[in-house]
C-alpha cells in the first residue's frame, strides 16, 4: 500500500513540474515573441509624409472592412440563432423587392467610392516625381545595388557586409543580420529624393517600407519614385523580387543626414573616389607576374565569381557554365571571347558586365586566375593594360 501511495505521489510531482515547465515555456513565448519589438503584425507608420498617408489609408479600409464584417457576420448569426428550426420559426414567403437590391447595390457602391477616393488622392501623391531637389539612379544586378548621384560625381556598389563566418558558420548574429551593407545610400533629410531605378541583368525591386517605396527595377526600362525623409536616421529594406539564389542577400540601407552632413559626406565619397580613379589608373600600368595575378584573380573570383561558376570552377549544369576545363578559358582563339564576356557581360543572361564593377588590375587578374586554376594550365598572363585598352572606348569613366 505504502508503495502504491508512493508511486500516485511521483506522478502528481511529475505532472507538477510538466504543468510547471509549459507555463514556463508559454510565457517565455508570450514575452520573447509576442510583445518583442521587432515583430510586427501590422504596416510601419515610417519616417515619411507619405508613408504616414499609406498608414493611415491602410488602417482606414481595414476598419471599413472590420465594420462590415461584423454587420454581415452579426446579422447572420442572429438570424440562424433567432430563426433556428427548434423555434418553430417559419420561413417568409416573398418575390423580389426592388428598393431592397437598390439598396444593396447603392451602399457598396458608395462605400468603394469613400475607399477609393483617399486611395486614389495618395496613390497620385506617390506617383509625383516633378521638382525633386536631388536624383538618384538605382540599378539592381545580382546580388547588389549601384547608387549614382546624378547631380554629384558620386557612384559606388553596394553590397551585403554580412560575414561568411554568420551566414554559414556559427559566428552570433546581430540585430540588424542580412540587413547590413558596406556603402549604404546617403541621402538628405528635408529634401524631395527622385529615384530612377533600372536593372543590369533580371528584375530586381528596391524596397524601404519606412518610405512606403516599392518599386521594381526592370531591365531595359526606367522606374522612377520618390520620398522625403523627416528625420535622420538608418532605415532598411532589401530586394522584394526573387532575383535568383542569393536574393536573400541583397539588402537596402539608407542613411539620412542633415543637409549640412550631406554636403560633407558628398564631397568627401567625391575626392575619395577621385583618389580611386587616380589609383586605378596607375595600376593599369603595372605588370604584374603571373603568381601575383593568381593570388588577386583568385581572391577577386571567390568574391565575384564562384556564387555562380563554383569555387571549383565546375559551375552549374544547365545554368551557369563551368570554367574548368572550358575552350573559352582554355583554347588561345578563344581569349579575346573570355575577354570580352568579363568586362562586357552576355546580353539575355545572367553574366552581367564587370567592366563596370572592377579595375582593370582587377579584371586582368581574375582572367588569368580562370585561364590558369583547376586544370586550365594555359599559362596565359592577362596585364591590365590590356584590359584597360579594352575597356577605355567602351567606359571611359568607369566610376559613372
Amino acid at each position: 500500500m505504502q508503495a502504491i501511495f508512493s508511486n500516485v505521489h511521483r506522478e502528481c510531482n511529475v505532472r507538477n513540474d510538466a504543468a510547471q515547465a509549459g507555463a514556463g515555456m508559454m510565457m517565455w513565448f508570450i514575452s520573447s515573441s509576442a510583445f518583442a519589438n521587432e515583430i510586427r503584425f501590422n504596416m510601419t507608420r515610417g519616417a515619411t509624409a507619405i508613408s504616414q498617408q499609406v498608414y493611415d489609408l491602410h488602417m482606414t479600409i481595414f476598419y471599413i472592412c472590420c465594420v462590415i464584417g461584423l454587420l454581415v457576420f452579426g446579422i447572420m448569426f442572429w438570424s440562424i440563432v433567432h430563426h433556428r428550426k427548434s423555434r418553430g420559426a417559419k420561413a417568409a414567403q416573398f418575390h423580389e423587392s426592388t428598393r431592397i437590391e437598390l439598396l444593396w447595390t447603392a451602399i457598396p457602391v458608395l462605400i468603394l467610392i469613400a475607399m477609393a477616393a483617399p486611395a486614389t488622392s495618395t496613390l497620385l501623391k506617390m506617383e509625383d516625381t516633378s521638382k525633386a531637389d536631388l536624383t538618384v539612379l538605382v540599378t539592381g544586378s545580382q546580388w547588389k545595388w549601384h547608387y549614382k548621384y546624378l547631380e554629384y560625381p558620386v557612384a559606388f556598389y553596394s553590397l551585403l557586409a554580412t560575414s561568411k563566418q554568420q551566414i554559414s558558420g556559427d559566428a552570433p548574429k546581430g540585430g540588424n543580420y542580412l540587413l547590413e551593407v558596406d556603402n549604404p545610400l546617403v541621402l538628405p533629410v528635408g529634401k524631395k529624393i527622385r529615384f530612377l531605378m533600372t536593372s543590369d541583368d533580371v528584375i530586381h525591386s528596391w524596397w524601404v517600407p519606412a518610405f512606403a517605396v516599392k518599386k521594381d527595377a526592370n531591365p531595359g526600362y526606367i522606374n522612377e519614385s520618390w520620398t522625403r525623409i523627416d528625420k535622420p536616421g538608418t532605415y532598411r529594406g532589401q530586394c522584394a523580387e526573387l532575383c535568383g539564389k542569393d536574393h536573400g542577400f541583397m539588402p537596402v540601407v539608407v542613411v539620412a543626414k542633415s543637409a549640412e552632413e550631406f554636403e560633407a559626406w558628398i564631397a568627401r565619397k567625391g575626392d575619395e573616389q577621385a583618389t580611386a580613379k587616380a589609383q586605378q589608373q596607375a595600376q593599369a600600368a603595372e605588370t604584374m607576374t603571373l603568381p601575383q595575378a593568381m593570388a588577386l584573380g583568385e581572391k577577386v573570383y571567390l568574391g565575384h565569381c564562384a556564387a555562380c561558376h563554383q569555387p571549383a570552377g565546375t559551375g552549374l549544369p544547365g545554368i551557369f557554365p563551368a570554367l574548368n576545363g572550358s575552350k573559352v578559358t582554355t583554347q588561345a582563339e578563344h581569349r579575346a571571347q573570355h575577354l570580352d564576356t568579363v568586362l562586357h557581360g552576355r546580353s539575355g543572361t545572367a553574366m552581367q558586365p564587370f567592366g563596370k564593377q572592377l579595375t582593370a588590375k582587377e579584371l586582368a587578374a581574375v582572367i588569368t586566375y580562370e585561364r590558369n586554376a583547376w586544370d586550365n594550365k594555359t599559362g596565359d598572363l592577362v596585364q591590365p593594360a590590356e584590359v584597360q585598352s579594352l575597356l577605355n572606348p567602351a567606359n571611359p569613366d568607369k566610376d559613372k
